[in-house]
């Protein structure tokens, strides 16, 4: 994946075998970084996100995210919601840096749970939408390189947005504020990473009122898609996802299947039945680029 090979050649042509030791060393640096990049910690980023106001009736205008997303999502006939990115316009890169703006200037602590959730979700697929833009044409959103370490692969780990004084990443987003605070699996349903294996991208913005829904809409298209789960030739393999957040779903590969089975349709839950465990697990990192599929 990350040319080892045609390094080590190159390398050995010209008799530079410091370079080499250098390049392979880079290599699987970038290897191992790949491998632990989607397992981050569940850890709250800070207590401040934990403070909320319950009587608040505050409401968010995610009017503008809908409307990008009306305009460029297209859904494919395998389930998976494509973006337009080559055809996202100045202006409406001008809209999405707006809405962004405008997230970034609310006081989030002072809105209740609800409203909360739906606004965290928004904020990190935006972000992940303006980042792709920003860095267009690329094949995958593994190859943006934002730091802040030399071998950090992707952009999750950068400091993009500043709420409420606090500057945060995307990592911090998912695993510093979502997963700890409402600890529901089904977040991942909901955040899309750009990914071909990633679960959709809903085709409007989530609302305090549609989230519930649009989670467990998210949850049975991914598990009854082939990038969440797929029985090949006897053997069931399913999303890197539940793999890497495996503690998400429970304790147990058991507790993986529960999961699988209560979201799967009758003919993919009776084949469920036949499993234990998943046998493997897979991804598909290419960008969900409508020109390019």
């Amino acid at each position: 994946m990350f040319g080892t090979e045609l390094m080590a050649r190159e390398a050995a042509a010209i008799g530079l075998r410091p370079l080499l030791g250098f390049l392979l060393a880079i290599a699987l640096a970038s290897c191992t970084a790949l491998e632990s990049l989607a397992a981050p910690e569940s850890k709250l980023v800070s207590s401040h996100w934990l403070q909320n106001d319950p009587a608040s009736t505050q409401r968010i205008d995610h009017e503008a995210w809908t409307r990008l997303l009306a305009r460029y999502v297209v859904p494919g006939a395998d389930g998976v919601n494509r973006v337009a990115y080559g055809r996202v316009d100045a202006a409406d890169r001008a809209l999405l840096q707006s809405y962004i703006g405008s997230l970034e200037a609310v006081a989030v602590s002072r809105l209740n749970r609800a409203e909360q959730r739906a606004y965290w979700i928004n904020l990190y697929n935006s972000l992940t939408t303006r980042v792709v833009l920003e860095h267009y044409p690329v094949t995958s959103i593994l190859d943006i390189h934002l730091g802040p370490g030399w071998f950090d692969i992707g952009p999750w780990q950068a400091k993009l947005v500043r709420v409420e004084g606090e500057p945060l990443s995307l990592d911090d987003i998912e695993h510093g504020i979502l997963r700890p605070i409402w600890r529901d699996p089904r977040v991942h349903y909901a955040l899309n990473c750009t990914a071909l294996s990633c679960p959709k991208l809903q085709s409007g913005a989530f609302t305090a009122e549609t989230t519930e829904g649009l989670l467990e809409e998210g949850a049975r298209a991914y598990v009854n898609s082939p990038h969440g789960v797929r029985v090949d030739g006897g053997r069931l393999v399913v999303s890197s996802i539940y793999r890497w957040y495996r503690s998400d779903f429970g304790e147990s590969a058991a507790s993986v299947l529960d999961h699988l089975r209560r979201y799967a349709a009758p003919a993919l839950a009776t084949e469920l039945a036949r499993f234990r465990a998943p046998d493997d697990d897979e991804y598909d990192w290419r960008l969900i680029d409508s020109d390019r599929h």
